[in-house]
């Protein structure tokens, strides 16, 4: 029995992901006026060049690089905006695993950047890459992968 039981009842400490006794979800706090000026229609290039730790700006060079073709710059892009991302996640506690959900809106600007970075890693033939992004989504959080496309 654990020593956690009392009367026969377990106190085990479970994630909103389920884990039993894991780490917690981490929870960006995001760039709410990075953010705000990419719904406002602010070109992504700006926004990136005021806000160079916000991975929302970032995750969109790298998705409109990839959607026009231009793979190694979504690359480069997606790297600059992952590697933003894992300050931030690590700044907020996070110890190189453990849950980043999706559902939490300030999350997705790094999940995002994940994904693209897998896209343009598999688009130049780089599978350790690509299996390493999607590996990073899936712990992250399972629905992230499916929510990008990417399952």
């Amino acid at each position: 029995m654990s020593g956690d039981a009392v009367g026969g009842v377990h106190n085990e400490a479970v994630t909103s992901f389920g884990d039993l006794l894991g780490p917690q979800p981490t929870l960006l706090t995001g760039d709410d006026e990075a953010e705000s000026d990419l719904l406002n229609g602010t070109a992504a290039e700006a926004v990136a060049a005021a806000h160079p730790t916000a991975s929302i700006a970032w995750a969109q060079l790298a998705e409109d690089a990839l959607a026009s073709g231009a793979t190694i710059t979504a690359y480069a892009y997606a790297r600059t905006g992952y590697h933003r991302g894992l300050d931030q996640l690590r700044r907020h506690g996070w110890k190189g695993f453990g849950p980043v959900p999706w559902s939490h809106e300030p999350n997705r600007g790094f999940l995002r950047c994940v994904g693209a970075l897998a896209r343009a890693a598999q688009a130049i033939g780089e599978q350790d890459e690509y299996l390493r992004c999607l590996d990073l989504l899936n712990d992250s959080d399972p629905a992230a992968a499916g929510e990008l496309g990417l399952a």
